[in-house]
């Protein structure tokens, strides 16, 4: 006989049995609503993370029970039994099952039959019994995951699916039958530590490795994720998983007992999860949907609602983020010890590698101990002789990192126990002392290699002990719109960059590791990689020159060379300089490269800063380098060395090969064209045109020039004339090159840029030029976003219908513009949140002057992207009486970076100062956030 259980008259859900469906969905509406605000209240009243998810699972415990129970009673008075047809236990799964429910978290739930039975012979009751308790789910906005099987079912999908085995580790009865659930539990529990604990916990270390290899492999994401995120929540339950079916444990406080854990580890796990669940309840409560993603536009709003109260935003995040790091950091390091616990148990070596029983014993036959400076080699795996080691010598807290970078093996978890708690033995006199010095320097001049034992050395807290200077970059956000990891993971990305350009065979990093061949010393680079950025823990602006003087005493501490000294101070003070020279200049102006050569002075500094730069930026973002910078990169650096080993003779070289390439195609002979066409082609154009301009887009341009003129012939006149457009994929580099030629008039490149976006292609940077015959010579580099190449044959119709009407018919194409902008969403990066976001931490700038050395007239923008904004930006120049020379045009997360050589329309006209002032008044009112968004409304 079915019994309800027993309901106080007060109860909301004390559901009688004259309630119908839509009186019982109301009361759950007023009960969850009332509930969630209690909650909330008692949230932002500083309740903790599990005590928040604890109530919240408590509340859909209460309903559950209510609805099962209403439900049972309504299908007895339906049909008149004294008791349903089988037993039933409603059982929660999942995160449900561990009562651990974020505001906005799925719940899992299983319908439990007895063994042998088929749903379908009871299929009316068990209809019956969804529709009466999920449907009031589904109505409440829940989201709700169900399954229906009997107990000889649940242990077939158990032995199939790993993900199924998982759930029902932490299962509870939420309603129903407690002697089938009890039943169930206690055959259960024994199935899933006797069935094949080894193999379970196999299959997640595997998931883990696989996991983290997705999100990264490091908690210091910018923008991390809670649950799946290296350091995650899942992390933490994971690590508790593999201790169930292994140990047999039902509290985590049991791995204390059972020694896998200290009491102190324990409750530094346990504080680390509890503040990431309380991150992930405010994310809940602020949003609509569940999310685990803690972005950059929510930082801000999370970091005050949980009380970090600093007036300055940038701040108040940072500050907010580091817990966050430090909490992470806390459960990858402790799961990651379980787990190394864990694994030696099942047989896997230290790096999660199966072990097979032959292995072993051959192993404990063949590879003797060896003893190596106060330490013990098993294996693979190398361990302390004596809990004192580093007492009787502090200099192998330095010197075991080199031993394990040349033995290639992994430090047991004893070991790296012992590391953390000896830290107080690297005093100043330790870190000042030769032996220690030597060591380290040691480990950086292993090239391939040097990545892991820094990497290492920060996990285990020992690089911020011997290089304090590194400490300040230790968990610190960097507030830069490009950068994905914190300032020390950045460091170590970077170093591992340098890794890589030395032991891969990835086409793009061939031509680095000639150029690190090339240097005196090629593994200083190194070191400079470390240090480069130690500057910013005194903030961003100026880190370059502040992390120059910071570098200078830890570099001779380490007995670098004065030479040495020199050349790394040089490049952590100028390691911006190199990018941002290619980002905003012409690379195929021979000024350009004059001025470089002048900064770097000889090859050595440039084949550094040259290799330093490309490490600095892949290890910055993954998304942060191409094959388009990479290009642009290696063409100022190919140049800039050029001019250092002809010095003026550069120009004659320049001469020599202008004069080579025009034989060269009248020698091809280009088809329907005269000899003559070619010679007036190369008089009517700037040398800087034929210097990194290949013979091959040479005879093109020749051959658009000659289409453009013969077309004079059956046109009204000259502004009449149709552009002739070239499309070319390149597919190395990922983008889409189109050639214009038409005739030059004012306003050419605002009408240029404008018919791209109507068209919705990007732009990624142009070129420039015009003839002394005023036939415009137009070089785009475009991509469809998202997409590289232009594949879309529309997009280039739509191209060059746009520019016809804009060049021939004189059609203003402001309204296409704004109306393509209207289907296109802004990047999402510009979200606001509560009004506070952190893009406002790059306000829009305009630079307008005149660059002396290279005697040209620059103007430099930044400002939110968005569609249209070149063309605005194009037209107020060309509207304020200049034309645009050269255009460089850059977007980094939707963050518009722009260049711009600019000169006056009318020749003899002087651009001087009050001009200038007058057009940057101009620019700055164009891209204020206020006229941004009226430009697209």
């Amino acid at each position: 006989m079915f019994v309800p259980t027993p309901v106080a008259p007060e109860d909301p859900l004390a559901f009688t049995g004259a309630a119908t469906r839509a009186e019982r969905l109301a009361a759950c509406k007023t009960y969850l609503a009332n509930e969630r605000h209690l909650l909330h209240e008692r949230h932002k009243a500083g309740a903790s993370g599990l005590e928040i998810v604890h109530a919240w699972s408590a509340t859909i415990d209460h309903m559950l029970l209510r609805l099962f129970d209403a439900a049972m009673l309504s299908h007895l008075q339906a049909t008149g039994a004294a008791k349903p047809p089988v037993a039933v236990a409603l059982i929660a799964l999942g995160g449900y099952g561990r009562g651990e429910l974020s505001p906005l978290s799925d719940i899992d739930v299983m319908f439990l039959l007895p063994a042998k039975t088929k749903p379908a012979a009871i299929k009316p009751f068990l209809e019956h019994l969804t529709n009466e308790i999920l449907y009031p789910l589904w109505d409440c906005k829940l989201k709700v995951g169900h399954s229906i099987r009997n107990v000889d079912e649940v242990f077939t999908e158990a032995r199939k699916d790993i993900q199924t085995l998982t759930s029902l580790l932490e299962s509870r009865l939420a309603a129903g039958s407690t002697s089938l659930y009890e039943t169930f539990e206690q055959a259960y529990r024994a199935f899933s530590t006797t069935e094949d604990p080894k193999g379970y916990i196999a299959a997640r270390l595997d998931d883990q490795a696989q996991r983290r290899a997705k999100y990264g492999d490091t908690v210091f994401l910018q923008e991390p994720d809670l649950k799946n995120g290296v350091g995650g929540l899942r992390d933490y339950q994971n690590a508790v998983w593999m201790a169930r079916v292994k140990l047999g444990i039902t509290q985590i406080e049991e791995l204390a007992t059972q020694n896998y854990l200290r009491h102190d580890e324990l409750a530094a796990f346990t504080r680390a999860y509890d503040f990431l669940l309380r991150v992930r309840n405010e994310l809940h409560f602020i949003n609509s949907r569940a999310t685990d993603l803690l972005d950059l536009d929510h930082q801000p709003r999370v970091a005050r609602q949980l009380g970090y109260t600093e007036a300055n935003l940038l701040v108040r995040v940072e500050h907010f983020m580091q817990d966050y790091y430090r909490s992470a950091q806390t459960i990858f390091r402790i799961s990651k010890l379980i787990e190394s616990r864990l694994a030696l148990t099942i047989g896997r070596d230290a790096k999660g590698g199966k072990i097979s029983i032959r292995d072993s014993l051959l192993a404990s036959r063949f590879r003797r101990t060896k003893k190596i400076d106060g330490f013990v080699l098993r294996g693979s795996d190398l361990a302390a002789e004596s809990p004192a080691v580093f007492e009787q010598d502090p200099v192998r807290l330095i010197r075991v990192f080199r031993h394990r970078q040349q033995l290639d093996c992994e430090l047991d978890f004893n070991l790296g126990t012992l590391i953390r708690q000896s830290l107080h033995l690297l005093t100043p006199d330790v870190r000042a002392s030769q032996d220690a010095n030597v060591s380290f320097r040691a480990i950086l001049s292993e090239p391939g290699a040097v990545f892991p034992a820094l990497n290492l050395m920060h996990e285990l807290g020992v690089l911020n002990k011997f290089v304090p200077e590194f400490a300040g970059l230790t968990c610190l956000v960097q507030h830069e719109f490009y950068h994905r990891y914190t300032a020390d993971v950045h460091t170590l990305e970077a170093v591992r960059q340098l890794d890589l350009i030395f032991t891969e065979a990835e086409p793009i990093t061939l031509k680095y590791r000639q150029a690190l061949h090339e240097t005196s010393d090629p593994a200083l680079l190194y070191l400079t990689l470390l240090l480069h950025d130690i500057g910013k823990s005194e903030g961003i602006k100026g880190h370059a020159e502040a992390g120059a003087a910071l570098a200078a005493p830890i570099l001779e501490r380490l007995g670098v060379s004065p030479e040495g000294r020199e050349l790394v101070t040089f490049v952590i003070k100028n390691h911006l300089v190199m990018a941002r020279f290619w980002q905003k200049r012409d690379v195929d102006d021979p000024q350009t490269a004059a001025a470089f050569a002048e900064i770097v002075g000889d090859a050595e500094r440039l084949r550094n800063l040259y290799v330093h730069t490309f490490c600095d930026a892949r290890g910055t973002a993954a998304s942060l380098w191409n094959s388009y910078k990479d290009t642009l990169h290696t063409r100022l650096f190919l140049a800039t060395l050029e001019h250092l080993n002809l010095g003026e003779a550069v120009h004659a070289n320049y001469e020599k090969k202008k004069h080579m390439t025009q034989q060269e195609l009248i020698a091809r002979t280009i088809p329907g064209v005269a000899t003559e066409e070619i010679v007036a082609h190369f008089g009517l154009l700037p040398d800087r045109y034929f210097i990194q301009t290949e013979p091959d887009e040479i005879s093109l341009h020749i051959r658009m020039v000659h289409r453009l003129l013969k077309s004079i012939t059956t046109a009204d006149s000259v502004g009449s004339l149709k552009p002739v457009i070239e499309w070319q994929d390149d597919l190395n580099r990922s983008l889409t090159v189109v050639n214009v030629v038409t005739w030059d008039r004012a306003g050419l490149f605002y009408k240029l840029a404008g018919a791209f976006s109507v068209a919705g292609l990007s732009i990624l940077g142009a070129k420039i030029i015009s003839r002394s015959d005023h036939i415009a010579i137009d070089t785009f580099y475009v991509v469809e976003p998202g997409r590289g190449v232009v594949q879309s044959a529309a997009a280039q119709e739509a191209f060059a219908r746009t520019i016809e009407a804009a060049l021939v018919s004189n059609k203003d194409l402001y309204p296409d513009i704004v109306a393509q902008a209207k289907k296109l969403a802004a990047s999402r990066y510009t979200g606001v949140v509560n009004g506070e976001a952190l893009h406002t931490a790059f306000p829009p700038t305009v630079e307008v002057y005149h660059e002396l050395a290279m005697q040209r007239t620059i103007v430099e923008i930044q400002a939110r992207d968005q569609i249209g904004l070149l063309y605005r930006l194009a037209k107020i120049i060309s509207d304020q009486g200049f034309d645009i020379t050269f255009a460089r045009i850059g977007t980094e997360r939707g963050v518009a970076i722009d260049t711009f050589y600019i000169e006056s329309s009318e020749a003899g006209q002087p651009i001087d100062t009050p001009r200038l002032q007058v057009l940057r008044d101009a620019l700055t009112e164009a891209i204020k956030p206020e006229a941004a968004a009226v430009a697209t409304v």
